[in-house]
């Protein structure tokens, strides 16, 4: 569950579908996409460093260490590469966790005066039905950690946009 054993053999391989979770946000794209990328391509807040710690640093992608409490003192750890498509795309993928595979996305498309954030992606697990049962397990509680990244996104992009101008 922790992602600190991370096993990929490729057999048995089933997938499914992450998402999707859409959010309406009242600010403008741009805004929007800076506060998904702040913490991989900016300076990040004291809060986000207990939560991602960039390994390594690109142009446009980075991967990152992602750190989420799943239950009483245990923190999953994943490694994930994030791509960036300025304005409307932000790609993730799993190098290492608690399945061997997903691949996930937040699209952002303008909607009237703000914004829509689509979140999908697609998860892999092996051996059949004992690893289609984990990732059921896993699924519930990755969509939940994504719905509550969604929620804070949301409330920082309108506050950043509530904000005039200087």
């Amino acid at each position: 569950m922790t992602g600190a054993l991370s096993l990929d053999i490729g057999i048995g391989r089933r997938t499914r579908p992450l998402g999707p979770q859409v959010v309406d946000i009242r600010a403008h794209r741009d805004t929007v996409f800076d506060v998904v990328a702040q913490p991989y391509l900016g300076r990040s807040t004291r809060v986000m460093r207990e939560k991602v710690r960039v390994l390594e640093r690109g142009t446009d992608m980075v991967l990152a260490a992602h750190f989420t409490p799943v239950a009483g003192r245990l923190t999953a750890t994943t490694v994930e590469t994030v791509r960036f498509t300025r304005p409307d795309r932000i790609d993730f993928r799993l190098v290492r966790g608690p399945v061997p595979a997903v691949a996930e996305s937040f699209r952002l498309s303008e909607r009237g005066p703000g914004t829509r954030l689509e979140y999908r992606g697609e998860m892999g697990t092996d051996l059949w039905g004992v690893g289609e049962r984990w990732g059921r397990i896993v699924a519930r509680h990755w969509e939940k950690t994504v719905a509550d990244s969604l929620a804070s996104l949301r409330q920082e992009a309108e506050r950043r946009a509530e904000r005039p101008e200087a």
